[in-house]
């Protein structure tokens, strides 16, 4: 029976969809067939999808709060909204490498054999989590105002404490760094132990980019 089974998971080609449902088998199926591309166009889709919701949420009073002299707002603002939508096409693509290469590295202290491919398609699977919630909060956001850079499934959107620590604070964020951890078990064959704390101090240094976000900005201190 387990052989049947490790048959079938060679046979099937990993799911964006599954990731919702199955996570597990397909992080057993992109260990023994990672996929790259296709994923990446459709996640890379959808993170665009998503800055460019953002960048219509962009407006001339949020330059002008910020400093901006009132003859340069046309321009500033077009740069702004250009910017974004950049960010959301090469964001995906540098993460899921930088990302993959520092696993790769505490594999190789785990004695761990997976190859940068497989982590690199594991990380853009994962990375699908990310791109819907991008979207379902950009499309929130539109429908009913307030700050674009503030998820409404993030604690600083739940308590409009605006940007910060809780802003990283996202269900779908969490959900992520759950996900890294079942994949670092099931496709990098990480103990159980090795997966969760890299998952963990990846998320944590996460939430101290959004303190030093937030210190640089003169927001609010939690």
């Amino acid at each position: 029976m387990e052989v049947q089974t490790e048959l079938n998971t060679k046979d099937q080609k990993p799911s964006l969809l599954g990731m919702f449902t199955s996570p597990g088998v397909q992080f057993e199926r992109i260990r023994q067939k990672p996929k790259l591309w296709v994923p990446l166009l459709i996640v890379s889709i959808l993170y665009i999808i998503g800055m460019l919701l953002m960048a219509r949420m962009l407006d001339a009073s949020t330059l002008i709060d910020q400093g901006v002299p009132k003859d340069q707002i046309d321009l500033v603002l077009t740069i702004t909204k250009v910017t974004v939508v950049i960010a959301g096409l090469l964001s995906p693509i540098i993460s899921a490498i930088v990302g993959s290469a520092i696993l790769l590295a505490i594999s190789k202290f785990v004695n761990s054999s997976v190859t940068f491919k497989q982590l690199l398609s594991m990380n853009v699977y994962i990375m699908i989590i990310g791109a819907v919630g991008l979207v379902l909060n950009m499309a929130i956001r539109n429908a009913i105002g307030g700050d674009p850079y503030v998820n409404v499934t993030s604690l600083a959107g739940l308590f409009n404490q605006g940007k910060g620590v809780l802003s990283s604070l996202d269900v779908f964020g969490i959900w992520g760094m759950v996900l890294t951890a079942i994949g670092l078990q099931k496709t990098a064959q990480f103990s159980k132990g090795a997966a969760w704390t890299v998952a963990i101090l990846f998320f944590i240094v996460m939430l101290g980019f959004g303190l030093i976000a937030t210190l640089f900005q003169g927001a609010p201190k939690l």
